[in-house]
């Protein structure tokens, strides 16, 4: 699905994101509007991207906000 994600510097980026499994891992594919694809993943509490990657750590956080609030939305509505 496509996101609209506010970033700190008060732009806002349209990116789509899915999730999949790495290994045993859950990571999320994030893509952007002008073709380029990150990889995020979630350890303890800290959004990480592979070391081929190339986002600025304010927008990995950013971005890993969005999809906590994804999760959080999917949870709760699996309980109702």
């Amino acid at each position: 699905m496509k996101y609209k994600i506010n970033l700190a510097d008060g732009t806002a980026q349209l990116v789509q994101i899915s999730s999949a499994y790495f290994k045993s891992w859950q990571v999320w594919k994030v893509k952007f509007n002008d073709g380029r694809r990150v990889m995020l993943f979630k350890l303890g509490s800290e959004w990480m991207q592979r070391n081929e990657d190339f986002l600025e750590a304010h927008v990995v956080y950013a971005i890993g906000a969005c999809i906590d609030r994804i999760i959080l939305k999917r949870s709760s509505l699996s309980f109702k």
